[in-house]
């Protein structure tokens, strides 16, 4: 039985044989491959099988025999005994003299031999040498040189002490199958092998230029990769892995650095970048000796280049190919015989660009003063050298021209040299130009802080962050006088870009001398704070208040500044809101808009982000407290604090002294904010004596003023970590819940929802999750069907609704749908239209990933898929009084969504973009112009399908009423000439006729849009466009 079935097994591997060799079926080879590979036959079975058609005297059926077997080889490869091995190399071995049709299918089964983990010792080097004797590689097709190259690659690495054994003659062999490679998938794999055989120490012998001359005859590489190449084969892959080439070893810099200078002058833009770009590569491994030679003549490349080119990229690739050069040369380990090549390198860049700095004027100074940077920045050494030379020059120079563009010109040099020794930090006494000149450099950075230029005034204060940093280097006396130019330049100086500067500048230097700013800056600027000037303008007095304020702020970036400037901050926040001048709210706002400055300043500092909280937050909540307090008990009182701009900029200030709170103190401070509002809990508070007691979520029209200040419970709970628990949170949710509904003030019904949503949204899952959900939706919806307080259920349904889009809740797809069936609603379908905004935006105090939101990944995507057909299938259904609405709502969507998503389903939703357009609502027609700019850009072949309307429509809108919509309406033509110019040029004539108009728009950034759109369209199908 068993031989019988043997027999059979035989049989029908001599009938796939058969199939395959005469058939012409390549189907056949997995069957037999299958056969091998679960014991039904053996390799040497089918080597027997295929004895007629191997020793068959035409070439075609021979080469398909083999071809057989070298398929199932590199299936079944694995499989194979050493002894196998030995016999098939052997095999392969002789059929490589064969006909050349035979040759390809010989390869592959040598490639498939070359992956065996069991080849007996000598058999890589025989393959090779075989292949290297008998096959003329570059004769070959594509596909199969590369499998030569596969061959190569698999010995190199599983091969590697064998094919060392060869000594150059591997080497030799190789260039000789390279040699005239011009396919670039080929050329990837080669010069990996070339890198190989440099990295892994192969024996190069007498053929280095043979090999670098068979690789650099590429160089610069010219390749643009044919349009949908499936191969994905980029022209930077191959610069790429040639440069890793050429710069691998300092063998190839004899030849290679001549061919970068001749290919630095050429006239092709890429050659240039290419060689300047290899020339670094080269410096991080050449040494002194193999630059020695050629260091004349790359630096007179690099000067033309750098004094001559108009582009930025090789004037970029020139500076950093002289850096690369000075620091290699600043490596090399100097003995007592040899010559300093990087001082006398040094000594020829200084000649030739040193005389240009006295000539602030003139053309040549920046690229001069760029390269002396370039050589100065690669090391200390060379540091010292070039500035020993060139500082004195530039003080000397600074104080012989008078004018004020020349100083700049002249302090801006300077500067860049002084930002390069910051890269060493201390400045060094034994060795340093830089201490030995201490007073000029004082003297020139203090005369430019005075000087009437502004643009002189900016460069010295960005000079004067310099020196600040450096350590060491100021003086005390001179640290006192830094203080207080800033101070004067803050604070007194007209041009705010100035005052702007030094406040920045403060801020910088702060944390280095923080005794310094604390003894000298922050009391005076308290005292001008506290001053009372009677005989300056109140607007005067206002703007050097608001500088005061702003100048508090910036230089609170120390935590022991930080101490000293939020009591300042408060005690004037105090001082305000007892005064009763008209412009006290706006006074209100300037000061919570530092203290917000100052507590994002703090909040990675967890000991400063811990003192503001505790000092600020219930300072803040006392405040409006006590002033709520006396509205309720003297209305005319305190009224400032609780106006919805104060409070609005109130809420930041809390919002962000809370979100970077460790929750175990985030749990102690929530312990004492919910009670407060709550329970009227004040004792935590200071100043806690108040008239009467604190009831925010009790009715009665007298309570008003207090029931404003849960803005300030939203900001705070809101902010705080996932992790920490609220006392009462249930209780809270149900107090929220009734004030938003009930409310007759917007702004405390929309902050009371806002709060909501923000608890909801970080609730645990859960039935108590659940049961307030369904009290929230039995609140809503009889209060949406009708009654006087239908927008302030929307608002509240709105806000939920966001809360449980963001964390995908189950519950979310049923208040959307609730929301989607307003749009057809009379009085709330507009604002249920522009819910859709406030769904889909970013909201700046709450639900947003900074206040610890739960906010999934690609809930937008997720929402457009869900509600955009129920919005497309409810607009066709809507009666023409509403369809505005349903347009809205997915102008916003779409607005929103990111463009890439917007492109893919454009075809479908581009018709009821364009009846957006025709929509009389300025809203849609600005966010639907919003939502087509980018897409001209990205999507030109669908929109070019519907051009002429497109043209119609924006060209109507450049004569809106409204400002905001003409400038969106000029955008969207200007980024018409994007499409396709063959479709534009019949509308060119009348775009630009229609253009005309808007150029004599009153407002200057309508006219500046139209003077862009219409020379885009004046240049359209001009030769080079």
């Amino acid at each position: 039985m068993a031989a019988a079935g043997a027999g059979a097994g035989v049989a029908a591997l001599a009938a796939s044989v058969q199939d395959f060799v005469a058939g012409q079926q390549d189907g056949r080879a997995a069957e037999v491959a299958a056969g091998v590979k679960d014991g039904s036959w053996t390799v040497l079975q089918l080597v027997e099988a295929l004895g007629s058609c191997l020793e068959n005297t035409d070439p075609r059926t021979r080469g398909r025999g083999i071809q057989l077997l070298s398929q199932v080889l590199l299936q079944c490869y694995s499989q194979l005994q050493e002894k196998e091995v030995l016999h098939l190399v052997l095999f392969y071995e002789s059929r490589l003299q064969d006909h050349h049709l035979v040759i390809p299918s010989v390869l592959q089964g040598l490639r498939a031999l070359s992956m065996c983990e069991v080849l007996a010792p000598g058999l890589a080097v025989s393959v090779l040498k075989a292949i290297f004797q008998e096959v003329h590689v570059q004769s070959l097709l594509q596909l199969d040189r590369h499998t030569v190259y596969s061959i190569i690659t698999n010995f190199m690495g599983t091969r590697e002490e064998e094919l060392k054994g060869l000594g150059a003659d591997f080497t030799f062999g190789f260039i000789q199958v390279m040699d005239g490679e011009k396919d670039p998938r080929n050329l990837l794999v080669a010069f990996q092998i070339v890198r190989n055989l440099i990295a892994k120490n192969y024996a190069l012998g007498p053929f280095v230029e043979e090999l670098f001359e068979v690789t650099s005859c590429y160089f610069p590489i010219d390749f643009t990769p044919p349009p949908n190449d499936p191969h994905g084969i980029q022209r930077e892959d191959l610069i790429l892995s040639l440069r890793a080439v050429l710069a691998s070893t300092p063998q190839f810099a004899e030849f290679l650095l001549p061919l970068l200078i001749e290919k630095m002058d050429s006239d092709l833009q890429s050659a240039k970048l290419d060689s300047l770009q290899t020339l670094t590569a080269c410096c991080a491994i050449y040494g002194q000796k193999e630059l020695q030679e050629f260091l004349p003549s790359l630096w007179s490349s690099l000067r033309r280049e750098v004094f001559q080119t108009a582009s930025e990229k090789v004037e970029a690739e020139c500076l950093a190919a002289l850096h690369a050069l000075s620091a290699c040369l600043s490596r090399s380990v100097l003995s007592s015989d040899t010559e300093d090549l990087l001082d006398s390198f040094l000594s020829s860049i200084l000649q030739d660009c040193r005389h240009h700095l006295c000539e602030p004027d003139m053309k040549l100074v920046w690229p001069s003063a760029k390269l002396l940077q370039a050589a100065a920045g690669a090391s200390l050494r060379a540091y010292h050298r070039v500035t020993h030379s060139v500082l004195p020059l530039l003080l000397e120079q600074y104080t012989k021209h008078p004018q004020s563009s020349q100083r700049r010109t002249i302090l801006e040099m300077l500067l860049g040299f002084l930002e390069l020794q910051q890269k060493w930090g201390h400045v060094e006494e034994d060795e340093s130009t830089l201490l030995s000149l201490q007073a000029p450099v004082c003297s020139v950075v203090f005369s430019a802080l005075t000087d009437p230029s502004v643009q002189l005034q900016l460069v010295g204060i960005r000079a004067l962050t310099v020196l600040g940093s450096l350590q060491g280097f100021l003086s005390p006396s001179d640290l006192e006088l830094v203080v207080d130019h800033l101070l004067r330049l803050t604070l007194h100086e007209e041009d705010s870009q100035s005052s702007e500067a030094a406040m920045e500048a403060a801020g910088s230097l702060a944390p280095i001398y923080p005794k310094v700013f604390s003894g000298r800056m922050i009391p005076r600027l308290e005292e001008e704070l506290q001053a009372e000037r009677e005989e300056e303008s109140s607007r005067d007095h206002c703007s050097l208040r608001q500088r005061c304020l702003q100048a508090l702020a910036a230089v609170s970036t120390h935590t022991s500044i930080v101490k000293e400037t939020v009591p300042v901050l408060l005690q004037h926040l105090r001082k305000v809101q007892k005064g009763s001048e008209a412009g006290s709210a706006q006074d209100l706002v300037s000061v919570c808009q530092s203290l917000h400055r100052v507590a994002l300043q703090c909040q990675q500092d967890a000991e400063g982000c811990w003192y503001y909280h505790q000092t600020v937050v219930p300072c803040l909540l006392g405040m409006a407290v006590q002033a709520a307090m006396q509205e309720s008990t003297q209305p005319l009182l305190g009224k400032a604090l609780l106006e919805e701009e104060v409070l609005a900029a109130m809420i930041p200030v809390i919002s962000a002294a809370t979100t970077h709170l460790s929750p175990e103190l985030a749990a102690q401070s929530v312990s004492h904010v919910v009670p407060l509002f709550l329970d009227g809990e004040v004792s935590f508070l200071p100043q806690n004596s108040f008239p009467c007691s604190f009831q925010p979520f009790e009715d009665g029209e007298c309570l008003e003023a207090q029931r404003r200040l849960v803005a300030l419970l939203m900001a705070f709970v809101c902010s705080l970590p996932r992790n920490v628990a609220i006392p009462q949170q249930e209780r809270l949710l149900r107090e929220l819940l009734a004030l938003s509904c009930s409310c007759n003030c917007p702004f405390t019904a929309t902050t009371a929802a806002k709060c909501f949503a923000g608890l909801v949204n970080k609730h645990p899952a859960g039935q108590q999750l659940d049961e307030i959900l369904q009290l929230a939706v039995n609140r809503m919806e009889p209060s949406l069907a009708e009654g006087p307080r239908r927008m302030q259920a929307l608002t509240l349904l709105l806000w939920v609704t966001k809360a449980l889009v963001l964390r995908y809740h189950p519950l979310s797809s049923h208040l959307t749908d609730k929301l989607l069936g307003l749009l057809s609603d009379a009085e709330l379908g507009p604002a249920a239209a522009d819910g859709f905004s406030l769904l889909m935006a970013e909201s700046p105090d709450v639900l947003h990933k900074g206040c610890h939101a739960d906010v999934r990944i690609m809930f937008r995507q997720r929402f457009f898929t869900d509600n955009v057909p129920k919005l497309v299938q409810g607009f066709h259904g809507a009666g023409p009084d509403v369809k505005a609405n349903y347009l809205k709502g997915l102008s916003h969507v779409l607005n929103h969504l990111p463009k890439p998503v917007l492109v893919t389903e454009l075809p479908t939703l581009l018709s009821l973009l364009l009846e957006a357009l025709s929509c009389s609502d300025r809203v849609v027609q600005l966010s639907t112009l919003s939502c087509l700019q980018p897409l001209l850009l990205e999507a030109p072949q669908i929109m070019s399908l519907h051009v002429d309307t497109l043209v119609t429509k924006f060209l109507s809108l450049t004569s809106s009423p409204t400002m905001a919509v003409r400038i969106a309406a000029l955008r969207c033509a200007h980024a018409l000439t994007s499409l396709p110019t063959t479709v534009l040029l019949p509308y060119k004539a009348r775009v630009i006729r229609a253009l005309a108009k808007p150029l004599d728009d009153k407002k200057r950034l309508v006219r500046k849009e139209a003077v862009a759109a219409r020379g885009e369209w004046f240049l359209l199908g001009s030769p080079g466009r």
